[in-house]
């Protein structure tokens, strides 16, 4: 029997047995190790959660999600207009990143030239835009909207641009992977059929892709639900009204837990920890759309 063939016998039987040869002492410990700190991370979220819940339980009623926030009968102050807020804000985020993310991947991947020094450096600012503080998008919108020649920010046009430009390179970044994800067979079979480019996307490439471009673009919808710090850049205020069109002022759910739970009324801070679970049962619900999607139309090559 050759050396390759002992060799290849004894890695077949250590892995129907279960056992590997790079199993020893400093293996094991840093297993052990990595468990331990997934462990403590998890057990500290946990612990977070309950103590918020148990902080606001006091408050989980309808008053809370149906009243405006108020100064006088502060254990009846309610988040309805940062709740409104939040879901004018994230339908039109959903309209200016959506189409203009999936345009913009669509075009990096099937029409653009790979070797193109124009196209690499859009690359390498996508790659570094994903990574940028959340605060300085803020900070462009503010400029975005000073050139358009608004006064005032805090309306729905200048946070949904914000966040936008937030999530943007999140929805290219994972369109162009669900994209590539498409066996090359199903373009090269449509060109063969005399197909063009364009109809090859359109009908064949795209459609395929929808699952996992779903998915990235729901997750980052839920990134954006609750992020505060471009809307504090913009300067949203709170506002104890319904918001009624882009340049109606607004005000949203993070921010109005930033503020509440920095006042010192008791009330105010329990109102806030219950709030804070009405926004994580918001994004752990986007979260859960995202994977009915992705295992509803999840196809296998």
């Amino acid at each position: 029997m050759s050396v390759a063939t002992q060799t290849a016998a004894s890695t077949v039987a250590a892995t129907l047995s279960g056992r590997r040869r790079d199993r020893n002492v400093g293996s094991l410990v840093f297993l052990g190790a990595l468990w331990s700190s997934l462990f403590f991370g998890v057990m500290v979220l946990v612990a977070l959660i309950v103590d918020t819940a148990i902080a606001g339980s006091p408050r989980f009623d309808l008053n809370l999600l149906t009243q405006y926030e108020s100064t006088i009968r502060k254990d009846e102050t309610g988040f309805r207009a940062g709740i409104l807020g939040s879901l004018w804000l994230m339908g039109v985020t959903a309209l200016m990143a959506i189409p203009l993310g999936i345009a913009a991947a669509i075009y990096l991947e099937e029409f653009a030239t790979k070797t193109s020094r124009f196209n690499r450096v859009v690359e390498i600012n996508l790659q570094n835009l994903a990574a940028v503080p959340s605060i300085i998008y803020g900070m462009l919108a503010v400029a975005i909207m000073g050139l358009l020649g608004y006064n005032y920010k805090g309306i729905v046009l200048g946070g949904a641009m914000a966040l936008a430009l937030l999530i943007l390179p999140v929805i290219v970044i994972t369109t162009r992977e669900a994209l590539r994800a498409v066996p090359d067979e199903i373009r090269q079979g449509s060109y063969a059929l005399g197909a063009t480019v364009w109809q090859t996307t359109w009908r064949n490439t795209l459609p395929s892709a929808v699952p996992g471009i779903a998915t990235g673009t729901i997750l980052g919808l839920s990134r954006a639900i609750g992020e505060a710090a471009p809307l504090l850049i913009l300067g949203l205020a709170t506002v104890r009204f319904d918001p009624t069109g882009v340049e109606s002022k607004v005000t949203a759910l993070p921010m109005q837990i930033y503020n509440l739970s920095s006042a010192p009324q008791l009330d105010f801070q329990v109102a806030a920890s219950a709030a804070i679970i009405v926004l994580l049962v918001m994004i752990l619900g986007m979260n859960a759309l995202a994977i009915f999607i992705r295992n509803k139309f999840q196809r296998s090559w």
